[in-house]
């Protein structure tokens, strides 16, 4: 077994050759390892059962299980995400700004890769492919660490992405996947000030706090995604209660689903009464306030400040009835978690007082909040959702995973001499 400090080093030094690749290449690299993932359809499928096969042994969650299980048309849609990142501008060499000052030199500012990318993830299995395009299109090398519940899954995908870097003639260690998962090892990458430039953790609070925790390189944060659905007094009620199911049952287990519903009082007579059979009727249990639980049925339980503050990750739903919208906004300002924040109203100065509002990284009007995807949002796939005010906010593609720096164009200028 390599120590992770030589498998840093390799990967920092393959960094350097795919930073120097023209843009046809790399996109040429992504479709590569698209198809590779097509060629191999049936090792990773049956490598990715091995994995579904132990989870449920296990008992884990049904959240974590929709997470980890892949089929046909989910590899299907990995390999497009992979093809839609190729498609994407490249961020590399974008100057983003150029001027020229008084004294002749033209001053640019140029986006350039980050370097090494440590990837530090739980049951996902698609993110092993997603990181590693958005990383080499935007010119780095990438270190994935999975999770022991994906381990099948993750090596089968990443040996299809690594045999198509060698087939482009690249250095594989480009793409590097940790197999020692013991945590003092991922603790020691996250030491390596001089080789890994960013860590990248995504799955559970736990996970997101102990890489925080530990680490001396730079981290982008997500730590959980209470996402709310403000329904506000102007709002058609078909309207939000599509945009209601669809964020807490479509996926109940993804960070963008909905975890807490918001009710003006002047609609919540009209519309929790219906909002309440829908869910009921889809097995979702309801967690309400006081005028929520007599509108929206006996079996509604009484909701704490624990359940406002929580991502269930389940088919669980807080509900409130608030008195306006400053009353909803002054709510999740106390228990949201910057994540995504929804409003549906036909009021677009209330719509606009939301947005103005809310330091939330993704703030949407009259959508629902299942397109807080970086896939969604045209970036291609994603490599997180950053709640970390850094150079990143929200959903991170491939120009997430770049930085400006200066180029400064002269003519022989001098500062002091004549």
């Amino acid at each position: 077994m390599t120590d992770i400090r030589t498998q840093a080093t390799a990967c920092r030094d393959a960094a350097q050759a795919i930073a120097q690749l023209p843009t046809a290449a790399k996109d040429a690299l992504l479709r590569r390892m698209a198809d590779a993932l097509q060629r191999d359809a049936d090792d990773i499928l049956a490598a990715n059962s091995k994995d579904m096969l132990a989870a449920q042994e296990k008992g884990v969650t049904a959240a974590m299980l929709d997470r980890l299980k892949l089929d046909p048309q989910r590899l299907g849609n990995i390999a497009d995400a992979l093809r839609e990142v190729a498609d994407l501008p490249d961020p590399v060499g974008l100057v983003t700004r150029s001027e020229t000052r008084p004294n002749g030199i033209v001053v640019e500012r140029v986006r350039v890769p980050l370097g090494v990318v440590a990837m530090i993830y739980e049951a996902r299995p698609n993110v092993t492919a997603d990181a590693a395009a958005l990383c080499l299109k935007a010119g780095n090398g990438v270190i994935l660490r999975g999770g022991s519940e994906a381990i099948h899954s993750n090596t089968a995908i990443a040996a299809a992405l690594k045999r198509a870097l060698r087939e482009a003639g690249l250095p594989d260690a480009a793409l590097t996947l940790l197999e020692d998962l013991r945590r003092e090892t991922m603790i020691e990458m996250l030491q390596l000030t001089d080789l890994v430039d960013l860590a990248i953790p995504r799955g559970g609070e736990g996970l997101i706090r102990f890489v925080a925790e530990h680490a001396r390189v730079p981290v982008i944060k997500h730590y959980k995604g209470v996402c709310h659905l403000f329904v506000d007094a102007s709002a058609d009620p078909d309207a939000a209660l599509r945009l209601l199911l669809d964020g807490k049952v479509s996926r109940p287990g993804v960070c963008n689903a909905l975890e807490t519903l918001l009710v003006h009082a002047d609609i919540a007579d009209a519309f929790l009464p219906e909002a309440g059979r829908a869910l009921l009727e889809r097995g979702v249990e309801i967690r309400g306030d006081e005028r929520a639980r007599l509108l929206m049925g006996s079996s509604t339980v009484a909701a704490t400040d624990d359940d406002y503050a929580a991502e269930f990750l389940d088919l669980i739903l807080a509900v409130r009835v608030v008195g306006d919208l400053d009353d909803a906004i002054a709510h999740i300002r106390r228990f949201g978690s910057d994540h995504t924040e929804v409003i549906a109203t036909r009021d677009d100065a209330n719509a606009e007082r939301f947005v103005q509002s809310l330091r939330a990284a993704v703030v949407m009007v009259n959508t629902s909040s299942r397109f807080s995807d970086g896939g969604e949002l045209g970036l291609g796939a994603e490599i997180g959702i950053s709640t970390t005010r850094l150079h990143a906010y929200g959903p991170m593609g491939a120009e997430s995973l770049t930085v400006e720096r200066f180029v400064v164009r002269g003519a022989g200028q001098t500062r002091n001499l004549a």
